[in-house]
């Protein structure tokens, strides 16, 4: 394959868990019940990227990459792994992928060596053990118990255990979550590392500043959909940051500079009584400039100002109607 090529498309891709309806989705004519984990989504990936999937817990995150691992069939819609069906096809896909899932289901009576060389019992063309684990910076650590070894490490096991197949294509379900600052930093380190070595990585992530310091494209999940989808700077600019402040005695929003001319979006004045008003905006540094010269200008004070950058995580839409269902690279998916 070419670089640059598409190795993962997905389009009108749905899950649902528990029971489904003769169509595939909850709530048809039949009345039949679950729950709608993916919504019709769609996204491509190609050979070398690392591609984030950003969402609060529930959001349908964990559901789709394990459609990509194949460890279920959609309910409906499509996805393809390296050409093939992740799940049909599994033969075909299973040892060119690596998997970190949020849990690691290793032996703890095992030490992290003898993890490491069952996994790689059952693993075609599997890299050396103390290769694996030194990517994981545990080569001093192979002699120790899975029990004894701290969250982070363990973690960091069973990341080096999704890498012992030498995968084309690594599938992370919250690489950092839980992981201390230097252990965050090790596992940032390695994923950069494997995406320059031609490795293409989709993971997940809560916090848009996990996904950003690791992809180079991401989508935001809410309720099952992409609602948004761009690199970090672009999904920053889709949600306003946010200016909070109480007006200096005697002083009303209408006496603020025009807020249009200041790039604010939005404002309010915040339900909690503390007569505090909110700006939104996406141009924070013009916004907050203006309004700081405003206030020197006469010497007045923003009593409680508090400042925000965008943040996806406090502002998850709620699933619109106007979703895309699916995207091939370079051609819209029927």
């Amino acid at each position: 394959m070419e670089s640059g090529e598409c190795v993962i498309e997905a389009a009108g891709l749905w899950r649902v868990h528990g029971r489904a309806g003769r169509s595939g989705r909850v709530g048809g004519a039949d009345g039949s019940a679950g729950v709608e984990a993916v919504r019709g989504i769609g996204f491509t990936v190609r050979r070398g990227e690392v591609f984030a999937l950003l969402g609060a817990d529930g959001a349908g995150k964990t559901s789709t990459v394990e459609l990509l691992a194949g460890l279920a069939p959609p309910t409906g819609g499509r996805v393809t792994v390296l050409g093939h069906d992740p799940y049909a096809q599994r033969r075909r896909v299973r040892s060119r992928i690596g998997v970190l899932l949020q849990e690691d289901g290793l032996p703890s009576g095992l030490t992290a060596g003898e993890a490491a060389v069952m996994w790689a019992g059952c693993t075609s063309g599997a890299r050396p053990v103390d290769e694996a684990l030194d990517l994981a910076g545990l080569g001093a650590r192979r002699n120790v118990r899975l029990g004894r070894l701290s969250g982070d490490e363990r973690r960091r096991l069973a990341l080096s255990v999704a890498l012992l197949g030498r995968p084309e294509v690594l599938v992370l379900d919250e690489p950092t979550a839980g992981l201390g600052p230097w252990a965050r930093r090790a596992v940032v380190e390695l994923v950069h590392r494997l995406r320059a070595e031609g490795t293409t990585v989709v993971l997940t992530a809560r916090r848009l500043e996990e996904a950003e310091a690791l992809a180079g494209r991401l989508a935001v999940m809410s309720g099952g959909r992409i609602v948004v989808e761009g690199t970090p700077s672009e999904v920053r600019a889709a949600y306003p940051s946010r200016i909070r402040f109480a007006m200096p005695p005697g002083w009303f929003v209408g006496d603020l500079p025009p807020l249009g001319a200041l790039g604010v979006v939005g404002h309010r004045e915040l339900p909690d009584g503390s007569g505090r008003v909110e700006l939104l905006t996406p141009e924070l540094q013009r916004t907050l400039t203006g309004l700081l010269i405003w206030a020197r200008e006469r010497a007045v004070e923003l009593e409680g100002l508090d400042v925000r950058t965008a943040s996806p995580e406090e502002a998850f839409p709620e699933p619109g109607e106007g979703d895309a269902a699916g995207v091939r690279c370079g051609t819209e998916a029927g």
